[in-house]
């Protein structure tokens, strides 16, 4: 490249902000477009709105002060036009209302040689059905004018830039063949393990589906193997353990629930009557809250506690350990669920404040008095090394471990009664 060309991320989130900041940080000329303004104001005055992404406050602080940054609510023209924003379920399909919003907008104040990219996971056949048609509204023509192509994200909340510049290579998947090598050279510039390039966009689409449905049907094996544990006496721990010291087998840990905004989202991209595998998968996973529930039940009873009277206290909030996103979070299910049969929820996360929580609907409580039972939903450390000794000792009679983070024999000896996900 002779120039650098100039970049609008349009989405500041979990992963649009990192990824603005790192192509600001190459020397990239980088404009990130948000509707929240009270996020772009703080972003504008080097206040990460993500404090807790490893290095991403450092990272906002240099590229804001050498001015290669800037944030706004307006729409900015630009030679790259990355879209990265979230795409949803409504009634159990693809969202794209917010997309295709976005999408008029660029088209808008689209350029003879621009190129418009989306990051977002998205189902195989939005780029072209659902992205060019409104682009050509420009009355630019794909391929000719303009390139378009899908370049997904390939992050995780807590290693975002560590994923973006060099854990993975970076897939692309362009219109024309000039896009694609303009591309290639562009993520070249932040990414160090490479380019995969596709056949086309459809493709590349495709790649982070797979990605994502991958994970969701191996979970749910590991979760089948472990009912079937817990109905034939056997600790799926242990086996799974010893099984996967053989290289070829890679059995999944089991527990109560998928969260976040992509493994329990992707597979609804491609589920059709043709997939029954997924379908099963993605029954079987949300099914799991259910079952953390029914087991706090079974319990309680033989400690002759009705679920209706029971004080059950919530361990985890977020999705996964030491990442402070609740989307998609089992602990929401299981909150409605003990809601509907009577019991009195409270809720902990170290991640959380105490007003935070409550605007959850359940109550904020740190310590053990007057809990009958803990229900283990994230695999937080701060939860594994708590004294537990001192939990039975104010009380507490039941554990249900959602994450198999504790021993059985050591909770048992201790006088809980004790269950994990196949233990």
């Amino acid at each position: 490249m002779d120039k650098m060309p100039t970049v609008a991320v349009w989405g500041l989130g979990k992963m649009g902000l990192p990824l603005a900041c790192v192509f600001a940080d190459k020397g990239f000329p980088v404009t990130g477009i948000d509707i929240d303004a009270q996020r772009v104001e703080a972003i504008n005055r080097g206040i990460n709105p993500i404090p807790e992404e490893p290095g991403l406050s450092d990272l906002l602080s240099s590229v804001i002060r050498k001015k290669t940054f800037t944030a706004t609510v307006h729409p900015f023209p630009a030679h790259l036009h990355i879209i990265i924003i979230p795409i949803m379920l409504t009634d159990g399909k693809a969202d794209f209302s917010i997309l295709t919003e976005v999408t008029r907008t660029i088209a808008s104040q689209l350029r003879k040689e621009d190129i418009v990219i989306l990051e977002s996971t998205a189902p195989p056949g939005t780029c072209q059905h659902v992205l060019l048609p409104i682009l050509e509204t420009s009355g630019l023509q794909a391929g000719k004018d303009f390139g378009m192509a899908h370049c997904p994200e390939r992050t995780m909340s807590g290693t975002a830039l560590q994923d973006i510049t060099g854990s993975y290579p970076k897939i692309i998947g362009a219109s024309d063949t000039r896009t694609a090598e303009t591309l290639e050279d562009i993520y070249s510039h932040i990414n160090s393990q490479g380019i995969l390039l596709m056949k086309d966009m459809r493709t590349a689409e495709a790649v982070k589906v797979f990605e994502g449905v991958y994970r969701d049907v191996n979970i749910a094996l590991a979760n089948e193997l472990a009912l079937y544990c817990e109905k034939d006496g056997i600790d799926v721990r242990e086996v799974i353990q010893a099984a996967n010291s053989q290289p070829y087998s890679h059995i999944h840990n089991p527990g109560v629930g998928v969260g976040g905004h992509c493994i329990p989202v992707y597979p609804y991209f491609i589920i059709s009557e043709n997939t029954p595998l997924m379908r099963t998968a993605r029954t079987l996973n949300e099914s799991m809250p259910a079952h953390a529930v029914d087991l706090a039940e079974a319990l309680l009873h033989k400690k002759e506690i009705e679920l209706s009277e029971a004080r059950i206290l919530l361990l985890g909030i977020s999705f996964r350990a030491g990442v402070k996103e609740e989307r998609l979070s089992p602990f929401f299910v299981v909150r409605n669920l003990l809601k509907k049969r009577g019991a009195h929820i409270f809720a902990y996360d170290p991640l959380y404040s105490l007003n935070e929580i409550e605007l959850f609907d359940v109550i904020y409580k740190k310590d053990f008095k007057d809990i009958d039972c803990i229900i283990l939903l994230t695999e937080a450390s701060e939860f594994k090394n708590l004294d537990w000794g001192h939990v039975y000792r104010e009380g507490v009679k039941v554990i249900v471990d959602g994450r198999n983070m504790l021993s059985r024999t050591s909770m048992e000896s201790i006088g809980f009664a004790y269950t994990g996900i196949g233990t």
